[in-house]
């Protein structure tokens, strides 16, 4: 029989810990499929929860307690219990489960089924039908869950999980064994453990459920949650997002779209250089040397991409031709999206002047703010087009 293990971290729980064990321990009763435990993990509480856990611990074997000499804090006691579920207690599933009766523990046979129909970890959501706040929560606090959770998802690009800072949770021992040994430095002691947690076993490519539970605020007690919350967690995903947007792939294609506007900057000179002065309807010299000189850059960027950025992915020779014209099609959105910007900023906001570079004495105004928007976004178009519809075979080309 399978093992789960139900982690409960403590600090000054005394009260809260004596009203939840038993709540969770009726709960076991009707859970046939698991073998089911307790294990109180305690930073040395001041108010003594340790000895509340011991007395439990004492009359029902499935209790057991886990006494930390020093705090820990959050994500160090959830990282000390479960070292000590999966290799002393031998468990094959350990649950994240709050010690001031904000989780429902009758939702825990409903996670062991996700977790015995293949799923790998399993969050309780307040944030998707069927969960919810408390509905006393003040407008701010409401705010900040909600809001905060949009935040966490908008900066890190990942809207399938709909609940980050949901602290109930079940996790099966691959998970940890995936995701442990990259959460041992001081910044995931926290509560950006939870983030930081998630956000790891998303990027190993596990699967991951919602189970909706409707969040109650503690009676006994008083939250852990300070004003640091908000900043850690901020600072947090914002180094987060920093460091997956610096990784090889999306420098690989700044770096790419760089060299290809030197490309199509300094092919311009050269055709317009070349080619003499005509004017056939609309075609002129120069729109001619501005259209060599795009595809120039394309053709570069096309190449390189291929060979450099999306190595793991290369188009089969065969292939050349219809995704070329497919990459042409693709960045000529990105041409679009910049003169879209450009018509709505100038006939919206207007052009005028902001400041002259020092020195070599530039006029900066809005048209080049609207510029650098607009190639921004530009460039976001291109990644994503070119993923979704150039580069889009996961197996490497025959």
């Amino acid at each position: 029989m399978k093992h789960a293990v139900v982690i409960i971290p403590t600090y000054n729980e005394r009260e809260n810990i004596a009203k939840v064990v038993p709540l969770l321990l009726q709960t076991f009763r009707d859970i046939e499929s698991w073998k089911m435990s307790i294990l109180v993990v305690d930073d040395t509480s001041p108010d003594k929860t340790y000895e509340v856990a011991r007395e439990l611990s004492d009359k029902h074997p499935t209790v057991h307690l886990l006494l930390n000499k020093q705090k820990a804090g959050l994500g160090g006691a959830y990282l000390k219990g479960m070292e000590y579920a999966f290799s002393t207690m031998k468990a094959d599933l350990i649950f994240e489960f709050d010690a001031d009766l904000s989780h429902d523990p009758e939702k825990i046979p409903v996670f062991l089924e996700k977790i015995d129909a293949g799923a790998d970890m399993v969050l309780g959501s307040r944030y998707i039908a069927g969960g919810g706040i408390p509905a006393d929560w003040g407008v701010h606090r409401k705010f900040l869950s909600i809001v905060g959770n949009w935040v966490i998802m908008a900066i890190l690009g990942t809207f399938s999980v709909r609940d980050w800072t949901t602290g109930f949770r079940a996790i099966t021992k691959k998970v940890y064994q995936a995701v442990a040994p990259s959460l041992n430095k001081e910044q995931f002691f926290g509560y950006t453990f939870q983030i930081g947690f998630l956000q790891r076993a998303l990027k190993e490519g596990f699967v991951i459920k919602e189970v909706p539970f409707v969040f109650v605020d503690r009676t006994i007690g008083s939250s852990k949650l300070g004003p640091e919350y908000l900043k850690n967690t901020l600072l947090f995903i914002m180094r987060v997002r920093i460091q997956e947007l610096l990784e090889k792939k999306v420098v690989k294609f700044a770096l790419v779209g760089g060299m290809g506007a030197v490309v199509q900057l300094l092919t311009l000179q050269l055709w317009r250089g070349v080619l003499p002065d005509f004017q056939y309807f609309f075609i002129t010299s120069f729109s001619t040397a501005m259209f060599l000189s795009i595809e120039l850059a394309i053709l570069s960027n096309f190449i390189l991409n291929n060979f450099w950025t999306f190595s793991d992915r290369k188009i089969a020779p065969a292939k050349y031709v219809r995704k070329f014209i497919k990459f042409n099609l693709a960045s000529g959105g990105s041409i679009m999206i910049q003169m879209i910007v450009a018509f709505i900023g100038e006939h919206f906001f207007g052009i005028f002047s902001i400041f002259t570079l020092p020195v070599i004495s530039i006029l900066i105004d809005t048209g080049h703010i609207y510029a650098v928007l607009g190639i921004l976004l530009g460039m976001s178009w291109n990644f994503f087009a070119y993923n979704k519809f150039i580069w889009n075979s996961t197996k490497p080309a025959a």
